[in-house]
């Protein structure tokens, strides 16, 4: 069995990687790590602001956030990035392992989710794979991901459809809005038809009388009528029933 040391696995010296974390000796151990495979490391921020500051003026091609700093977390700072410059790639870098913060931040924008726990081989082949747009997750964390899309899914078919399209209007309805008339004033000619008096319409639609006359003034013009009358026999010909 071949025990020689493995050579270094190299990763294109064009990837530029912003590093995010309050942890100094980590966060010195990970920029070692990089440069001895020619990753080049453009920054160092400490805290979620300054990466969003330091993204803004290095514009780098990866950024390897951590989720809990001070004064502005991991998440949020991925949602404040990916919205000014949402060409930045940007893995999460983290120890936590909850479900929650891996949803959260692919949610928020992030490409993939590495865990500190994880070799340093198998760190680099998975920053060697997203320089060939391969999303970055530690092993296992991909398929959790695919599980919970899957979930959501079958929930999103089996829950009853909410915007269930309105039932249609009756002929005659339609075809009175066609005349110009407004749906209060058909609910005006409806009562009026059905036999009440103007003060009882008015009742009923909680209109003063004199609304109601003003209504079907405006129905006899769009109407072409001329009184109470013609109305009445305009819409016994149309078969106008009260409204339910």
């Amino acid at each position: 069995m071949d025990n020689s040391p493995r050579p270094p696995i190299s990763a294109s010296p064009r990837l530029r990687v912003l590093l995010v974390d309050d942890h100094r000796l980590v966060i010195e151990g990970i920029s070692n790590l990089l440069k001895v495979h020619g990753i080049e490391v453009v920054g160092i921020a400490n805290d979620g602001l300054e990466a969003v500051a330091m993204a803004q003026q290095l514009s780098p091609d990866l950024i390897l956030m951590d989720i809990r700093m001070p004064r502005c977390d991991g998440l949020s700072a991925t949602r404040m990035i990916k919205a000014a410059q949402p060409e930045i790639r940007i893995a999460m870098l983290t120890t936590s392992t909850e479900d929650q913060d891996l949803f959260e931040a692919v949610k928020s924008g992030a490409c993939g989710y590495l865990l500190k726990s994880m070799s340093g081989d198998a760190f680099i082949e998975a920053l060697h794979g997203a320089e060939q747009g391969i999303p970055p997750f530690s092993p296992g964390l991909a398929a959790l991901l695919l599980d919970e899309f899957a979930r959501l899914s079958d929930a999103a078919e089996q829950r009853p459809p909410t915007d269930r399209p309105e039932p249609k209007k009756p002929a005659i309805i339609e075809r009175l809005e066609a005349d110009g008339l407004t749906d209060r004033q058909v609910e005006v000619l409806q009562l009026v038809a059905s036999g009440l008096t103007y003060k009882e319409v008015g009742e009923q639609l909680y209109l003063s009388e004199r609304t109601v006359r003003f209504h079907m003034t405006q129905i006899m013009n769009r109407l072409h009528l001329y009184n109470r009358n013609q109305v009445l026999a305009y819409a016994g010909k149309l078969g106008i029933k009260p409204p339910d």
